[in-house]
């Protein structure tokens, strides 16, 4: 599909405080659009709007709440006169066994990756329907392929990847393209995070190639922009992940059987580790739950 220019487009990104929100917000403003930036920190998005080269405005709101998130959508439609774009990017992590899990951030994490997604697009498709325009759900490998130590993740992963797709066949008469984009292992802080516990490092190196890689962050985040220039159903943030969607079929058995053996290699290192969220990112909203908490 042809590009379109980015050129006087007004685009949202939420969890766009660091990572792949930050520099994509960046790359998109350096293209000509207008950027609302969404997320949970007002003094970093500060920092990040006034690094941009155009037009931008921030909003202080939590994903996961409809009224705020409403909220939002009005005023950037106010303040911008129109929205084209929607990247649903925020997302939080949790890894370690289930069974050891500490449940209210395992349920965060569904919370912020799958509902803060639909919240995010409830919220923003009638402004996008107007327009015409486009809503890219960042997704990952784990919406792929499952992965033990990452239940929360996984689940929300794959749940985000289902919702988009069946939204895709509701709005795409009305004219509002939907795209899903895929990640692996990508350096952000939520990454780095992870790495932070011994055992899940040493079982992500473990990882067949090349899903035992950690990739840098400008690549990925460039075929994202190229992705919401063409308004591609599927958006491949490394070359390689193209290829696992004729295979992903087999994954499950094949990592239920490898992943055993894995898990008995590392089964004396299981006890104590950490249960959190993980990153800068998952402190952050750790701290706004613990702030705004009723």
């Amino acid at each position: 599909m042809s590009r379109v220019s980015l050129e006087g487009q007004v685009a949202v990104v939420t969890g766009a405080a660091r990572g792949v929100g930050e520099l994509l917000a960046r790359k998109l403003s350096a293209r000509g659009a207008k950027i609302a930036l969404v997320g949970l920190e007002p003094d970093a998005l500060k920092q990040v709007s006034g690094r941009l080269h155009g037009d931008s405005e921030h909003w202080h709101a939590d994903v996961t709440d409809h009224e705020a998130m409403s909220r939002v959508a009005a005023e950037v439609k106010e303040r911008f006169g129109k929205v084209d774009i929607v990247v649903a990017n925020a997302g939080v992590a949790t890894g370690g066994p289930f069974v050891d899990s500490d449940p209210g951030s395992w349920r965060r994490v569904i919370e912020v990756n799958l509902i803060g997604s639909a919240v995010t697009g409830r919220a923003f498709l009638p402004a996008l329907t107007e327009s015409r325009g486009y809503l890219l759900q960042i997704a990952s490998l784990a919406a792929i392929t499952p992965a033990p130590m990452m239940t929360a993740y996984c689940a929300s992963k794959s749940g985000v990847e289902a919702y988009a797709h069946s939204l895709r066949a509701e709005v795409g008469y009305r004219g509002v393209r939907v795209g899903v984009a895929y990640l692996s292992w990508t350096d952000t802080d939520m990454v780095r995070g992870a790495d932070q516990d011994d055992v899940m490092r040493e079982l992500r190196q473990r990882l067949p190639w090349p899903s035992n890689k950690t990739y840098p962050l400008g690549p990925a985040v460039d075929r994202i922009v190229a992705g919401i220039e063409r308004r591609s159903s599927h958006v491949y943030g490394q070359w390689w992940l193209r290829g696992m969607q004729g295979v992903r079929g087999y994954l499950p058995g094949l990592i239920g059987t490898v992943g055993q053996r894995e898990m008995r290699r590392f089964a004396d290192r299981l006890t104590g580790m950490r249960t959190g969220l993980v990153g800068a990112g998952g402190a952050a909203d750790e701290q706004h739950r613990t702030t705004y908490r009723h």
